[in-house]
């Protein structure tokens, strides 16, 4: 069996998967999402609800926008998950008294409790990834450094 170019390259090949920075991020993503599976389970929750609730848990009521804005997501992405999170009696949505272009989202009385729930996951996740708290926050750091980047990047 004869080497493709890129294997002949080896380390200095710039498109090997180990010397990718997204592979990591992305795989990490993947690996996470799966520990969180059954912890979000029993609240009835999916990771992608878990990120709203999180938002909304912080600064209920927002705009569809200011949640897409701090999440990182667009309202295509959003807009269908916010009417299946409704569905689900996790929360409201409804026109901007002010602005009709503006769509508010504000949790339920079943959302609003559900925090209490919630409070066991992130250190139930922690000890199952055994992250120690300092090294735990200078990856939360780099990580929001690098979204930031991103952020001011991306279109």
């Amino acid at each position: 069996m004869s080497k493709t170019a890129a294997q002949r390259g080896g380390a200095r090949d710039p498109l090997r998967l180990d010397r990718q920075v997204c592979f990591p991020l992305y795989a990490a993503v993947n690996l996470i999402q799966r520990l969180y599976r059954p912890l979000l389970a029993p609240l009835g929750l999916t990771y992608s609800r878990y990120l709203v609730m999180l938002a909304l848990w912080e600064r209920e009521p927002a705009s569809v926008g200011e949640i897409c804005a701090c999440l990182h997501l667009d309202v295509g992405t959003l807009s269908p998950l916010l009417k299946r999170m409704e569905q689900a009696g996790l929360v409201t949505r409804v026109r901007d008294r002010d602005d009709d272009r503006k769509v508010m989202v504000a949790l339920t009385p079943h959302g609003r409790a559900l925090r209490q729930e919630a409070l066991a996951v992130p250190k139930t996740l922690a000890k199952q990834i055994g992250l120690r708290p300092e090294a735990a926050k200078s990856l939360r750091l780099q990580t929001r450094a690098l979204v930031a980047k991103l952020a001011a990047i991306a279109v």
